[in-house]
């Protein structure tokens, strides 16, 4: 039913969960954020305080234990994500987690097989909105075959800082926190499987530039997590990516994509605005793209919907998490050995 309350504790509550979810979920019909438990007590009665949340809870198993919570949203570092599902799993609550989905395709799958012995439950990895703008226009243009057959697609995400050694450490450079996540690679790899399809080989190269960082006790810390990477890939269509990411390019050109097709060619700009030319045309054109035809942010909707069985979870499935996860697994696997590796895992 439509109408049914929904009870919603929030495990973790950083700036993703206080900036969208919170306020994405108050919008829902219905819908209670009934409890907080965060990384101390203080920190989640901060939390509870700024947004009227009744219960904070000192740890997330006294949380779990709550019989009263039906569902729950994770918004720990991904070196959580598993341990957390589940747990929530068991204990018979929905989940929405935060992406990345875990740290490894391992733990990845270890959450999806959980899922699965529990379809009464709706499960949701948080999608990556970067491309919410020009997600449905790529889709169409290609299935309606403005670029024929993929050839090739390029996308480039390039930081605009020099590289800065001795900085502070973030959790996102720490491999024991974010796993085999390297900078904003999954968000890009999972915008591009929406337009053009998974990738069935990998072949990469990485490198750490900035070496070593400093910890929240001001002390020199190792970095294991790349921050230049170079990736080749094969799609299941047959077509070729090329993908470029890195934190250590000043003065760089930015965002960018191409998708080069067997009778016509599509760019998007670093702005997102999106370019299309045909066999026959001198050069390319802006496409419109109107606003009422982009998707929007609309993630804790859908999760409450799909608990009420009102909709399917399409962003993102636990299976498409999986698959994302076991690229960017790939992608170090390659780099690590000098050979391409097969999807999937």
């Amino acid at each position: 039913m439509a109408s049914e309350g929904i009870r919603l504790g929030l495990i973790g509550a950083g700036r993703n969960t206080r900036d969208r979810h919170i306020p994405g979920f108050q919008k829902v019909d219905g819908l209670e954020i009934a409890a907080v438990a965060n990384r101390s007590r203080q920190s989640g009665q901060v939390v509870a305080d700024q947004f009227n949340i009744p219960n904070v809870y000192d740890n997330w198993q006294d949380l779990l234990e709550d019989p009263s919570i039906d569902a729950v949203c994770i918004g720990t570092w991904p070196y959580m994500h598993r341990t957390l599902t589940l747990a929530a799993l068991d204990a018979g609550k929905h989940v929405l987690c935060e992406a990345r989905m875990a740290t490894s395709a391992q733990e990845a799958q270890e959450m999806l097989d959980a899922s699965r012995l529990r379809p009464d439950l709706t499960t949701q990895i948080v999608p990556s909105p970067l491309t919410f703008k020009i997600d449905r226009l790529l889709q169409a243009k290609i299935a309606e075959g403005f670029v024929g057959d993929v050839i090739g697609v390029s996308v480039q995400s390039l930081g605009n800082n020099f590289q800065d050694q001795g900085g502070p450490m973030h959790w996102r450079n720490d491999r024991d926190l974010s796993g085999y996540n390297i900078l904003n690679m999954g968000i890009w790899y999972e915008a591009m499987i929406r337009w053009v399809g998974r990738a069935t080989k990998v072949t990469s190269m990485t490198k750490i530039n900035v070496s070593r960082r400093k910890d929240e006790d001001g002390l020199m810390v190792d970095v294991s997590i790349p921050d230049h990477v170079n990736i080749i890939a094969e799609l299941a269509s047959g077509a070729h990516a090329n993908m470029q990411f890195s934190a250590v390019t000043g003065l760089s050109s930015g965002n960018g994509v191409w998708i080069y097709g067997s009778e016509g060619t599509i760019h998007v700009d670093g702005a997102q605005n999106v370019y299309g030319g045909r066999r026959g045309d001198e050069k390319l054109a802006e496409i419109p793209n109107p606003e009422e035809g982009r998707a929007v942010w609309r993630v804790e909707e859908e999760f409450c919907n799909g608990i009420r069985g009102l909709e399917k979870i399409t962003r993102t499935p636990f299976e498409v998490g999986l698959h994302y996860m076991e690229f960017t697994e790939a992608v170090t696997r390659s780099a690590q050995s000098g050979q391409t590796v097969a999807l999937p895992l």
